[in-house]
């Protein structure tokens, strides 16, 4: 089986497929996967960076399509996550900004905070719950 194939593994659960998007895929996106895997979203996540130079996981076009939602750290991340978007199977999966910037260590209390109050104003929650519907 080979990696794309492997995004339509049924064995992952009901849980919705997040992909956390920062520059490098080092601080930001692992937090926001954290914070999202953890109630009360219990989302089956997965972070990357945009950054081909410094990204430890670089994003693609399979991580992008395994995704049912992409979360981007910052406006600088949208245009490489929209371009591999428009190749996917479903072009026009949610992409969500949440505007933080590159300012924090991973898991930082203040990164938390913010990852959780910028996705308690976008009503990420109720988001969920009508993509399972």
């Amino acid at each position: 089986m080979n990696r794309l194939a492997n995004t339509k593994n049924p064995y992952q659960g009901k849980f919705k497929k997040v992909l956390a998007v920062c520059s490098a895929g080092l601080l930001r996106s692992p937090s926001i996967a954290w914070v999202l895997s953890n109630p009360p979203y219990e989302c089956n996540t997965r972070a990357c960076g945009v950054s081909s130079e410094y990204a430890l996981i670089p994003i693609d076009q399979v991580l992008v399509e395994w995704a049912d939602v992409i979360v981007c750290a910052d406006e600088d991340h949208m245009p490489v996550v929209m371009k591999l978007r428009e190749q996917c199977e479903d072009p026009k999966k949610p992409v969500w900004n949440l505007q933080i910037p590159d300012r924090y260590s991973m898991r930082h209390p203040a990164l938390v905070t913010a990852i959780q109050e910028r996705l308690a104003a976008l009503d990420f929650k109720s988001f969920l719950s009508d993509l399972q519907k």
